[in-house]
């Protein structure tokens, strides 16, 4: 009866919790009322991500409408050169080129947070190490075997993953820095917060509207209990 609660419990949890390789996933520090981590992380998206996935569920006026700025703005800042307004987040890769380059086309990024977790993706983006043995020359704590290069690599620098023997198998304990990139680590941290940010936001971009507006939901729900309560109270008062 122990074991089969439990296997329950290990079905009930979210597959985001997990990672391979032994390592603990890192906890993002996101915020979707920051509007300037937004907007940050919308332009290190289009600048670093863009050219491979897309967002095809969200257009350069909702960025405008949402974090507050001008569309004049959005097109000079973030837009890539030649987009319009109300053009829809998507990469210039065509799906042949993808799959030659890569095998596959990569996936339209705009659930992924929803599907997989910020934290997931805060630790994926951070998690990548220099892999010989893979044909690209890199691989993912988080993500054994990624298709995909680090995007970021510019940014955050080169990393190695250090192993220990675990039951007889190796595991990756910890990333280190092997050679350092443009930004500090605190700087690095908070750009992939941003992105992971705005990456949120692009799951759900009524979020912060939709728990607003909860709270009156539940306050009339509480309201019109009572209401039902009494009135339920001054209906069967003679049958009783």
């Amino acid at each position: 009866m122990k074991k089969l609660l439990q296997s329950c419990l290990l079905l009930l949890m979210p597959l985001g919790v997990f990672a391979a390789g032994g390592m603990d996933l890192d906890s993002a520090d996101y915020d979707l009322s920051d509007t300037k981590s937004l907007e940050n992380g919308a332009y290190l998206y289009v600048q670093y991500c863009l050219g491979c996935h897309s967002t095809k569920y969200i257009r350069y006026l909702n960025l405008a409408d949402d974090f507050g700025i001008k569309q004049q703005k959005i097109l000079e800042k973030i837009a890539p050169e030649g987009a319009g307004i109300y053009d829809k987040m998507l990469t210039a890769m065509n799906g042949h080129d993808a799959k030659k380059w890569f095998g596959r086309q990569p996936p339209d990024l705009s659930l992924i947070a929803r599907s997989r977790g910020a934290d997931w993706l805060y630790s994926y983006l951070k998690g990548f190490y220099i892999d010989p043995a893979r044909p690209l020359g890199v691989n993912n704590a988080i993500y054994p075997d990624v298709a995909m290069p680090n995007p970021l690599w510019k940014l955050q620098g080169k990393q190695k993953a250090v192993y220990k023997t675990v039951d007889g198998q190796e595991v990756i304990t910890e990333l280190v820095t092997e050679e350092r990139g443009t930004m500090s680590a605190e700087e690095f941290d908070k750009s992939v917060n941003d992105i992971v940010n705005f990456l949120v936001y692009a799951g759900e971009p009524i979020q912060l509207e939709r728990i607003s507006m909860g709270k009156y939901v539940l306050f009339f729900i509480l309201i019109f209990a009572v209401i039902a309560y009494l009135l339920k109270k001054e209906y069967w008062k003679d049958i009783h």
